[in-house]
């Protein structure tokens, strides 16, 4: 996207969001910091480390291919590396904001013999959408 020295993600999830300002100051609470913004609709191009996301208010010219129903994104999560899962988990927790799932270690297999660790919880934006902040914590063999 242009010249910019800003790192664009190749790949950046699009969220329809129904009160854009509530869900601004969700994403704002996490930690994420916004690059632009426009109204007409309202959007945001947010970012997080190297983790960019975009929400914008739903409206009638949108691209929605059906009707949206709360949790919005079912079947889907959005995996955000973070150096701190317990820093974000304890913003959260200070806004009143329930985790979906607390913070757990998983060990995931990425090749024979070898699994990568991380921490991870998962929680919902205003809209339902699944957010899983994950930090990583290793390699060892299986």
């Amino acid at each position: 996207m242009g010249t910019s020295e800003h790192y664009w993600n190749p790949m950046v999830p699009e969220l329809t969001v129904m009160q854009f300002a509530v869900s601004l100051d969700f994403y704002r609470r996490v930690g994420f910091q916004v690059r632009f913004q426009r109204t007409n609709p309202n959007f945001a191009y947010l970012t997080l480390g190297q983790a960019q996301l975009m929400i914008e208010e739903y409206h009638d010219t949108g691209w929605n291919v059906a009707a949206l129903e709360r949790p919005f994104g079912r079947g889907v999560n959005l995996q955000i590396e973070v150096a701190d899962v317990h820093a974000i988990a304890d913003t959260l927790s200070a806004h009143a904001i329930a985790l979906y799932r607390p913070i757990t270690e998983t060990w995931y297999p990425t090749e024979p013999g070898v699994s990568e660790g991380v921490r991870e919880f998962l929680v919902q934006d205003p809209d339902g959408y699944l957010l899983r902040f994950q930090e990583y914590v290793g390699q060892r063999s299986a």
